[in-house]
């Protein structure tokens, strides 16, 4: 899988054991940055990975700030993109099974990396359910349209 992943100084350190994981498991990873913990504004980081699943240069992403917060805001902005921010195990395979989650937002201050792995490992393994959450998803991802142009609004 094509992983896109970035960080701010808040997730930092978590950033390169986490590309050596996904690279460990096979997964090509492009690492958007930055490349030291100075402080960054996240938007900055979060905006090209959110950019690179939305055109499908990359298969998911990976975003981690201090509480995932932040990122999934700006992540969540780009037309195509389903983000959110996930503190453990059951929230990323759920993000996945029900909403077809395309980029995990982590927090690099209040979750571990033992458990952030664990995370990014659940999201990646899980299939999208469809079924009756396809339908939800769609209803959800009509709010990538302009309103002008929502039919039934």
């Amino acid at each position: 899988m094509r992983i896109a992943i970035a960080s701010d100084h808040g997730g930092f350190d978590q950033k390169a054991p986490l590309i050596a994981h996904l690279k460990g498991r096979g997964h090509s990873v492009s690492d958007f940055g930055p490349d030291t913990d100075e402080s960054v504004d996240y938007p900055d980081y979060a905006g090209p990975v959110a950019h690179a699943v939305s055109v499908g240069d990359a298969d998911r992403g990976v975003l981690i700030c201090g509480t995932g917060i932040g990122m999934s805001i700006t992540a969540d902005k780009v037309p195509g993109v389903r983000a959110a921010p996930v503190q453990n195990v059951t929230f990323a395979h759920l993000f996945r099974q029900h909403n077809d989650g395309n980029v995990l937002c982590l927090s690099g201050r209040f979750v571990s990396l033992e458990d952030n792995l664990a995370i990014v490992d659940e999201f990646l393994a899980t299939e999208f359910e469809g079924g009756r959450h396809t339908a939800r998803v769609e209803k959800a991802m009509r709010e990538d349209t302009p309103s002008a142009q929502r039919s039934g609004c």
